[in-house]
């Protein structure tokens, strides 16, 4: 019997937002990132705006075989960073490496700033407690606009 998949001639190729996903969600379990700067994890873990670009602050750099990433991120404070770089680089490698055969050869992360856990959740959860009222309210007021007008036609 012949393996039919070594006649058959392709490539396989991963789109960048492919890679960049993997990436972000490799990174969401690692304690002391407390966010990839542009709000992947925030939108992963719906605590800072609900938008479909969960790739935001995560930027790739895909070929045939080689991948290479750059982050911005921000840790928490007290931390030890060197570390938390070391984890964060050994997480991208094995999950891009399982996931699609890709070598990642270089991690470039940038640390912007460094924020206590609650400072961090105090900040990201009333970014979304604000937008949450404001569109519960803006519904309220429509419905009430919508009930008045039903009325105003029925009479």
């Amino acid at each position: 019997m012949t393996d039919t998949n070594t006649n058959i001639k392709g490539d396989l190729t991963y789109d960048s937002k492919v890679v960049q996903k993997i990436v972000g969600i490799a990174l969401s379990d690692i304690k002391g990132l407390l966010t990839v700067d542009g709000g992947f994890f925030s939108n992963l873990t719906d605590k800072l705006v609900n938008n479909d670009d969960v790739t935001s602050g995560i930027n790739v750099d895909v070929g045939k075989k080689q991948v290479a990433v750059d982050i911005d991120i921000v840790a928490e404070y007290g931390i030890d960073i060197a570390k938390l770089y070391d984890q964060i680089k050994s997480e991208i490698a094995r999950k891009v490496k399982s996931m699609t055969d890709l070598d990642v050869i270089e991690v470039n992360v940038t640390v912007v700033d460094v924020k206590t856990k609650k400072e961090h959740d105090k900040d990201s959860i009333s970014i979304q407690d604000r937008i949450t009222g404001a569109t519960k309210e803006a519904k309220k007021n429509v419905d009430k606009n919508k009930e008045k007008h039903a009325e105003q036609r029925v009479q």
